[in-house]
């Protein structure tokens, strides 16, 4: 793709002072876990106050549903089909990390700071940072100390609480003759696989939800028996048993995701009077975004993955205060434009490599001339107890098909069955509109493959 910047077009060149920029990745927090989505039960005054002075990206979604290739690919501005990394794959290629926004942002003046999972296995990445500590959940531990290891002087705090304050520190100490590029990135609210609570939160949230949360839309046995059976088989299986299995285990479980994800938005909160009070607020664009999608009990799945909305779509906002304007969008856009959206914000070259798209047109007027129709999502893992899988996603359609098992290629419309229940794959009534994803599908491969 050509490197595009819009700023020029669009106005955003009206002030010399370049844009301070925060990016908030959130672990595992799926698209409806945010109260601005319609979620009537979770409580995020502070990324619902953001997407209501910003913009909100309702169909946001991650080019691969896991963590580790999501996150290379919003570092990269690349599908996961061109910078081949995931888990188990060695580290991320140098070539890769040197067009990654962290690297440019340095190069091109910017005091850079990260904070948090950083997900992708590169050695002396903290080195690339002028200020930064990168770390996760603990998993020598099988209990609460998974996230109950950190200090704030000697105070054992949880993560979420400790990677605020040092977003705090880094805001209150960076130089004042200097744009400054933060990440922060937060481990909440994954659950801590290793121990058998799964979920773990700080005390003063204990109050929160005390109410029955609603059993998870398609919980029936019969959703779950439609699938393959590697997936019946596999990770997803396996952790629905260990955080939904029982109503007792769904009410923990739900109700911890929940509390892990407002004490994110209680930070957030934080951030934005640091802001305030240091004369920055009003020069400082703010990005959030999860890294994936996540099942809740739906279908008896837990995880994320598969090519299902729940697993794909992520909350996504924009906040510039220097274009205070709301625009709610529903294009299809995704994690790979974060990148150069944010180097675009701040007038950096974007490399002609990056495979997304700048979204500051939305920012100033609410749509976009390179809106797009189809979107390629990918799982390219070879792993056996999490079936590969690479699909086609348009605003009515879905195709997917999984790549290394023998399984049915499944078709939905999701103007009708949003929640894809209904396979339509071998109706010969849709006979046309499944060769012509298919079609896009093996085009898209062929753009994005791994030379």
């Amino acid at each position: 793709m050509v490197a595009i910047t819009f700023f020029a077009d669009l106005n955003y060149g009206h002030n010399n002072q370049k844009p301070n920029i925060i990016f908030i990745l959130t672990d595992d927090q799926r698209w409806d876990a945010l109260g601005f989505s319609g979620n009537e039960i979770i409580l995020t005054p502070e990324m619902d106050l953001l997407a209501a002075q910003g913009v909100y990206f309702s169909h946001a979604i991650v080019t691969t549903p896991i963590c580790a290739a999501s996150r290379a690919s919003i570092f990269t501005g690349l599908y996961e089909r061109t910078h081949g990394y995931t888990f188990n794959q060695g580290p991320l290629q140098e070539k890769f990390w040197q067009i990654s926004y962290p690297k440019l942002f340095q190069k091109n003046g910017y005091y850079t700071g990260f904070y948090g999972k950083f997900g992708v296995t590169y050695p002396g990445a903290e080195d690339d940072f002028d200020q930064a500590e990168i770390y996760g959940r603990n998993n020598q531990f099988n209990d609460r100390r998974g996230y109950f290891y950190k200090k704030i002087g000697e105070d054992t705090v949880h993560l979420t609480r400790y990677t605020g304050q040092q977003a705090l520190d880094f805001i209150s100490e960076v130089p004042q003759n200097q744009p400054f590029c933060l990440s922060v990135s937060f481990s909440a609210p994954h659950a801590h696989d290793p121990a058998e609570e799964q979920y773990f939160w700080q005390s003063d949230l204990d109050h929160l939800y005390p109410g029955q949360i609603p059993a998870p839309v398609m919980e029936d046995e019969q959703y779950f028996e439609q699938l393959p059976g590697p997936v019946k088989a596999g990770l997803n299986r396996q952790r629905w048993y260990w955080r939904f299995d029982t109503p007792e285990k769904y009410q923990h479980s739900v109700k911890g995701y929940y509390r892990m994800i407002t004490g994110i938005d209680r930070e957030i909160g934080k951030i934005r009077n640091m802001l305030q009070q240091k004369g920055m607020a009003d020069n400082t664009v703010i990005i959030l975004m999860g890294d994936n999608g996540y099942y809740l009990g739906e279908r008896q799945l837990a995880g994320k993955w598969l090519m299902h909305d729940n697993s794909i779509r992520v909350p996504l906002i924009i906040y510039d205060p220097r274009h205070a304007k709301h625009h709610t969008v529903d294009d299809l856009v995704l994690n790979i434009d974060v990148p150069f959206t944010m180097l675009s914000l701040a007038a950096i070259e974007v490399p002609k490599a990056y495979q997304g798209i700048s979204l500051l047109p939305y920012l100033d007027v609410g749509k976009h001339e390179a809106k797009r129709n189809q979107v390629l999502v990918e799982h390219l893992w070879d792993f056996d107890k999490i079936p590969s899988s690479e699909g086609i996603r348009s605003e009515r359609w879905k195709y997917f098909r999984y790549r290394l098992i023998d399984a049915p290629e499944e078709l939905y419309d999701l103007q009708n069955d949003p929640l894809e229940t209904n396979n339509l794959a071998f109706d010969p009534k849709y006979e046309s509109v499944l060769n012509d994803l298919k079609n896009t599908l093996k085009l898209k491969i062929e753009t994005y493959e791994k030379h």
